[in-house]
C-alpha cells in the first residue's frame, strides 16, 4: 500500500520528520506553505491523505469525485473541524481527524492577556499616549484616567448602576464561560485563581435546572446578589467576590440570558457550527452591562462585529477583545469593522488568530497529528471527527 500525503499549508507550522507506517506500507509527501483557492483542487487531486490547518474545504470540492479521487483522509493539524465540510466528508466516505487540546495553555493564556488589555485599556492608552497627530490629551487635561472609566454619564437606566466608574479588579469580577469544554475549563480555572467568580452557560435557548448550584451558591442566590447589587449605590454596586474554596471545576450551568446578565467579563470558548454563528449580536448585547468586557477566542463569525462596534460606539459595553475575526487574513474595514479608523478610538484589541501560537502547542501539533495518522494507516484510528 502506498500513500501520497499533501500538506497544503506548512506557513502555520513545521511538519512531523516523519512517519512510521506499518511494514509493506510506503508514502511520499508533498508540503506547500500556502495553497490559494485557484490551486485547492490540483494539489488536493493526488492525495490519499491530506493535512490542513484553516484552509476551507467546499462540500462542492469533497463531494466531485473528479477533484478527490483517491482522498482517504483528511487531518487537521489544529483543534478546530469548521473549515473541513464534515457532512461531505461523511458523505463521500471521507475519514476527518484532529488534534483535540494540542493549544489549551497557551489560548487560555491568551484569552486572560486579551482580558486584562481589555480592562486596563492597554491598547486604547498605549495609542493615545503615543498619538501625534492631535494635541496631547495627557498634557492638557494632566490624566488619562477617564479614558479607564467604564458606563455611561450619569447613572444609566433607573435602578441599573450603569454610570461612569473605574475598571473593576479580578476580585470583583463574574466571568461567564460560554463554551465549557477543555478550553473553557482551562480558562475558568485561570480565572478563579486570579479570584474571579465564574458562572458557566447552557447552551442558547437549552433549558436547565430550575435552581442549580454554581460555585458554591444557586442560581437564585446569584441572582439575589445581583438584584441586591442593583439596588445599591455606584460605589457599592459590585458584586461580592466568592470564596476561595468554591472552585468547582464542574460547575451545573446557568441559561444563557442568565450568564449575559451576570457577568462582568464574557469569555467565548466554543467552535464555529451553524447554531453558533451570530451567537452574540443585538439582543444578546442588550443583556449585557456597559461595565460588561467580551473576551473571542473562538471562531469569527460567532460574535456579530458590527453590532459590537455599534455598542463600543455607544458605551452599552465595556470593551471587545479578540483573537478571531469573521474575515481571516483581514486588511482594513472592508474585512472587519473592527479594523476601521473609528475603531481605533475605542476599547477593541485584536490579535490576528494566533492564540495557540506556543513553542508547546508546536510540538503537541507535531506529536499529535504524527500519532493520528500513524493510528489510522494502522488500522486503528484516534482523534476522530468524521
Amino acid at each position: 500500500m502506498h500513500h501520497h500525503i499533501v500538506a497544503l499549508e506548512t506557513v502555520h507550522q513545521p511538519l512531523p520528520s516523519s512517519f512510521s507506517f506499518p511494514p509493506g506500507t510506503t508514502y511520499t509527501l508533498t508540503t506547500y506553505p500556502t495553497t490559494p483557492p485557484t490551486l485547492l483542487a490540483t494539489r488536493i487531486h493526488p492525495a490519499t491523505i491530506l493535512i490542513v490547518t484553516t484552509i476551507r474545504l467546499p462540500a462542492s470540492l469533497l463531494l466531485d469525485p473528479t477533484c478527490t479521487p483517491n482522498l482517504h483522509l483528511i487531518a487537521i493539524m489544529a483543534t478546530g473541524t469548521d473549515p473541513v465540510d464534515l457532512a461531505a466528508c461523511a458523505a463521500r466516505g471521507i475519514r476527518v481527524v484532529n488534534c483535540p487540546g494540542a493549544n489549551l495553555d497557551a489560548v487560555s493564556e491568551h484569552a486572560i492577556g486579551l482580558y486584562f488589555a481589555a480592562r486596563r485599556r492597554t491598547v486604547l492608552l498605549d495609542r493615545m499616549v503615543r498619538d501625534r497627530k492631535r494635541p496631547s490629551v495627557w498634557k492638557e487635561r494632566g490624566s488619562l484616567k477617564m479614558w479607564m472609566e467604564t458606563g455611561v454619564e450619569g447613572e444609566g437606566e433607573e435602578g441599573k448602576g450603569w454610570g461612569r466608574r473605574p475598571p473593576l479588579t479580578c476580585q470583583e469580577e463574574v466571568m461567564g464561560v460560554v463554551g465549557y469544554g477543555g478550553l473553557g475549563r482551562r480558562i475558568a480555572k485561570l480565572a478563579r485563581g486570579l479570584g474571579m467568580r465564574v458562572v458557566v452557560s447552557g447552551r442558547k435557548g437549552e433549558v436547565v435546572d430550575t435552581d442549580p448550584v454554581v460555585d458554591g451558591e444557586t442560581r437564585s442566590d446569584a441572582e439575589e446578589k445581583v438584584e441586591k447589587e442593583e439596588d445599591q449605590d455606584q460605589d457599592e454596586d459590585i458584586i461580592p467576590p466568592f470564596s476561595e474554596t468554591e472552585t468547582s471545576d464542574n460547575p451545573t450551568r446557568l441559561p444563557f440570558t442568565t450568564v449575559l446578565r451576570l457577568s462582568t467579563v464574557l469569555v467565548l470558548s466554543l467552535p464555529r457550527t451553524p447554531s453558533t454563528l451570530n451567537l452574540i449580536s443585538d439582543p444578546e448585547l442588550a443583556l449585557l452591562s456597559p461595565h460588561t468586557l467580551i473576551v473571542n477566542i473562538s471562531r469569527g463569525g460567532i460574535v456579530d462585529e458590527a453590532a459590537v462596534m455599534a455598542a463600543l460606539r455607544e458605551r452599552r459595553i465595556a470593551g471587545y477583545a479578540t483573537d478571531v475575526l469573521a474575515v481571516e487574513p483581514a486588511e482594513g474595514e472592508e474585512d472587519s469593522p473592527l479594523l476601521s479608523d473609528e475603531a481605533e478610538g475605542l476599547n477593541v484589541t485584536v490579535t490576528p488568530h494566533l492564540a495557540w501560537f506556543a513553542e508547546r502547542t508546536l510540538r503537541n501539533l507535531g506529536g499529535i497529528l504524527k500519532e493520528t495518522v500513524e493510528a489510522w494507516v494502522g488500522g486503528r484510528p484516534i482523534n476522530v471527527i468524521v
